[in-house]
């Protein structure tokens, strides 16, 4: 077997998604939900760090910035479960599936920290830094978690153009 051989080999046994799968991503309205909310999120993220931004410059906005991360928070929540959705639909089980269990791991996390963001709202017992900083540490999770999963994106669309081509040969 040829250096190339094994290659290409190796990338078989580690692509993404089987024929079958991507057919189902492909076929899901899931994937559409997954694909308008995600940059709806990361659009609202932004906005949010800058407003929480403001406030540990200014002092000023906090009420403002606090909306904002609850407003990101309720979006990471819908986006969570309906990304849960696409996942059964796709590979058959809710989260951890073998593809994304790294990024489901990471985004338990990111769901760990904006709930205890919550927590900490609702029960009103920290001062107004602390429980800012506290949802600058849930963005922080989120961006490694965003990071995760545009990189997955990009070895979708690359096993996706490389299985194109070698059905083309």
């Amino acid at each position: 077997m040829t250096t190339m051989e094994r290659a290409a080999t190796a990338s078989e046994i580690r692509a993404l998604y089987s024929p079958q799968e991507r057919l189902r991503r492909d076929k899901t309205v899931w994937t559409l939900v997954q694909g308008v909310l995600a940059p709806l999120q990361f659009l609202v993220f932004l906005v949010s760090l800058a407003l929480v931004l403001r406030f540990f410059y200014s002092g000023e906005g906090f009420e403002l910035a606090t909306w904002s991360v609850l407003t990101k928070t309720a979006l990471l929540y819908l986006i969570m479960v309906t990304g849960a959705i696409w996942e059964k639909v796709v590979f058959g089980q809710y989260l951890f599936a073998p593809a994304f269990f790294w990024e489901d791991l990471v985004s338990m996390l990111v769901i760990a920290l904006h709930s205890l963001y919550l927590w900490v709202w609702w029960q009103g017992q920290w001062p107004e830094r602390l429980q800012l900083g506290l949802a600058l540490a849930a963005y922080a999770s989120y961006l490694i978690n965003a990071l995760q999963f545009l990189l997955k994106l990009r070895q979708a669309r690359l096993q996706s153009n490389a299985s194109f081509q070698g059905a083309a040969s």
